[in-house]
């Protein structure tokens, strides 16, 4: 029996994954039907058999990102990601919440977590300036924020610098410019693209629902079609609590175990945002992401 190649997976198809080896070779594989599914950047160990080539075993996942479909169900897409990047932009203006919801996700997934705000050519130097201040508010809570413009190109170096050694994805509501920066990102994406479907033999128009992308400055992009809200009616109170920073400093000082951070007497949260050390509107989404 031929010996186990070990691989990651860089693109997911309906049944069939391509699997790149550790030379660059692509290969169309299948798992058995006892591993279930293995997912874009799983890591897994195939070999070749005489009716083809097929996934042996599906490694360790340090985490799985998945999404709701239309029931409601989470629908796993990506593994094994370490960077969450939140697209924001200067049109559609951006909800506060929908930022909060992300760093959430990313915080209960372990994930390394920055926003960008785009298409900063359509805004005059006091809009930008306005629209940064609102956003300090997340660098003083460690998350970093990057500005730029996915159509002029300017500060894109920046972003790709922070790629560097890892696995990042790229999320945010429809209209944000995600795929004129994954352009930028990937500016031979139509070749790559080309190369799967010519190393799979499932033709160039195939579609896929996720694909890993090789940056030419270090580092992967995983791209996923129809990433816009995630929803995390999967969490636990505790585990959303956990995914505001800020809170943390006061886990186990209020006087009920249970404390929401409403009204409760001995509320140390509550007495914190009195004293002004807690962002008003950040409680805010956190009690909107209780109650949902």
């Amino acid at each position: 029996m031929a010996e186990t190649i070990t691989g990651r997976v860089v693109a997911s198809y309906s049944l069939d994954c391509v699997v790149e080896d550790a030379d660059g070779g692509l290969h169309r594989c299948l798992p058995r039907r006892r591993l279930g599914r293995p997912y874009c950047g799983d890591y897994v160990r195939f070999r070749d058999e005489a009716g083809g080539k097929v996934i042996e075993e599906i490694l360790p996942r340090r985490n799985l990102l998945a999404r709701p479909n239309y029931r409601g169900q989470l629908r796993p897409f990506a593994a094994n990601v370490d960077l969450l990047v939140v697209v924001i932009a200067v049109q559609p203006p951006f909800e506060r919440g929908l930022i909060d919801r992300y760093l959430v996700l990313a915080e209960h997934l372990e994930l390394e977590a920055l926003i960008w705000l785009n298409k900063l050519d359509l805004a005059a130097p006091a809009q930008r300036e306005a629209l940064l201040q609102q956003l300090r508010i997340y660098q003083r809570l460690g998350y970093p924020v990057l500005a730029g413009s996915s159509l002029t190109g300017e500060g894109v170096a920046a972003l790709k610098a922070r790629f560097q050694d890892k696995t990042g994805i790229l999320v945010g509501q429809s209209g944000v410019g995600k795929s004129s920066l994954i352009q930028h990102l990937v500016p031979d994406r139509a070749l790559r693209i080309g190369s799967l479907s010519e190393a799979t033999g499932l033709g160039r128009h195939t579609t896929t629902e996720t694909t890993l992308y090789h940056l030419p400055d270090g580092g992967d992009l995983i791209d996923s079609p129809g990433i816009r809200t995630l929803r995390l009616g999967h969490l636990e109170p505790e585990q959303i609590e956990h995914g505001f920073v800020e809170l943390r400093a006061f886990q186990g000082e209020c006087r009920f175990a249970n404390c929401r951070h409403r009204d409760e007497p001995g509320c140390a949260v509550q007495a914190a945002l009195q004293r002004g050390e807690i962002d008003p509107l950040r409680l805010a989404s956190f009690h909107e992401l209780l109650a949902e």
